[in-house]
């Protein structure tokens, strides 16, 4: 075989060959260089620093967590805590979104136009600005004595937002695995014989599955362990609330400030999407007397969805960044507890290090998880 620089697929090779090369060896450099700059002023790297004691309080937390415990479990709970403002954070800016986002294409003159508001609004305003307004908003609450009281069991002050809960116990998780196993077996169930179904033209109904699947063997289940499921009510003790289920002010207002925000540009992108499916599609439906919203349920949001995915995990990701703007309001996410690690070990760059192995992490799990139910979802060509 003969070798030529004049081949295109050879020259090609020879130059992401040297691309490649020019990189490592900038990596090279760049690592040496620093391990050179770090032993010439005499800081200790690695991570050995986080089997210390950490010494660091953390106010909210949903993790068991001390100041004796070490570095490695208070960046676990930093990780909780910024999952738990990132999965609730996406749950609801989607549902905000997609109500705002169709509420947008409304017949109603005054429901779009204060859709139209709200998106062009808030889509104006700098996040920062808009975190800052509602926690300063929390702050300004009545105090513990003094707060709202909207429905029996739950409380708005400035100590925060606090619900109603049910204490979980290994019986209790073990009955919600269950259920939550039975409702993934009725999902396949459904589908199978949805398929059935549109071979034969039988129909098949999934709901006695579910009802076996979710409630009953559940039920049984919680009978066998003698799990309780008596529900906690907050009560008011001297200064503060004991029981129940506590939203720090500083949690509070940093999920609201980014679900708000992330649900002005999902509303965007869900009515591009509606208006992208064909028109016709609404008026065959129309024309065989289906009602708007079934229409929209069951014909256009399926079309629209191959359009609305890809840039609606754009949003997701961006959610979860943001989220390390925490720090602007004193909660205590991944970012927090690195910087606060940072300055008391001077580990600087294995805490930067942490901070980005995590946000990546994250990302490229939601990339994955909606990159396959976007293929999933996509049409296939015949």
């Amino acid at each position: 075989m003969r070798i030529s620089l004049k081949d295109r697929n050879f020259s090609g090779l020879i130059w992401q060959i040297l691309v490649v090369a020019i990189v490592i060896a900038i990596i090279a450099w760049l690592w040496s260089n620093t391990v050179h700059n770090l032993s010439v002023r005499r800081i200790s790297t690695g991570f050995a620093f986080l089997g210390r004691e950490a010494g660091m309080p953390i106010a909210d937390s949903w993790l068991p967590y001390s100041p004796k415990d070490t570095y490695l479990r208070a960046f676990i709970v930093g990780i909780s805590n910024t999952l738990r403002v990132a999965v609730i954070g996406i749950v609801l800016a989607t549902v905000l979104g997609t109500l705002v986002g169709i509420a947008r294409l409304s017949a109603n003159w005054l429901l779009s136009r204060l859709a139209a508001v709200y998106v062009e609004m808030l889509r104006d305003i700098p996040l920062l600005l808009q975190l800052l307004f509602w926690y300063v908003l929390m702050q300004g609450l009545p105090a513990a004595r003094q707060a709202w009281k909207p429905v029996e069991g739950v409380y708005l002050s400035n100590r925060g937002l606090v619900l109603p809960s049910i204490p979980l116990d290994t019986a209790n998780l073990w009955v919600l695995l269950t259920a939550a196993i039975g409702l993934a077996v009725t999902f396949f169930i459904r589908k199978r014989l949805t398929a059935r179904q549109m071979l034969d033209g039988k129909p098949r109904h999934s709901w006695p599955y579910a009802l076996v699947l979710v409630i009953a063997i559940p039920a049984l289940l919680s009978l066998m362990l003698g799990a309780s499921w008596s529900i906690m009510l907050p009560e008011l003790r001297g200064f503060n609330f004991v029981g129940g289920l506590t939203l720090a002010p500083e949690y509070f207002a940093l999920l609201i400030a980014l679900v708000t925000y992330t649900s002005a540009f999902i509303a965007e992108i869900v009515r591009s999407g509606i208006q992208s499916v064909p028109r016709g599609q609404w008026d065959a439906a129309k024309a065989l007397g289906l009602r708007r919203s079934f229409a929209l349920q069951h014909i256009v949001l399926p079309q629209a969805l191959r359009v609305i995915i890809p840039p609606m995990t754009s949003q997701y990701l961006n959610l979860t960044k943001n989220s390390s703007l925490a720090v602007a309001v004193g909660y205590q996410d991944i970012v927090s507890i690195a910087n606060t690690t940072l300055n008391q070990t001077g580990q600087a760059i294995e805490a930067i290090a942490l901070i980005m192995a995590v946000f990546l992490t994250i990302s490229l799990g939601i990339s994955f998880f909606m990159n396959w139910y976007n293929a999933r979802i996509a049409l296939v060509e015949r």
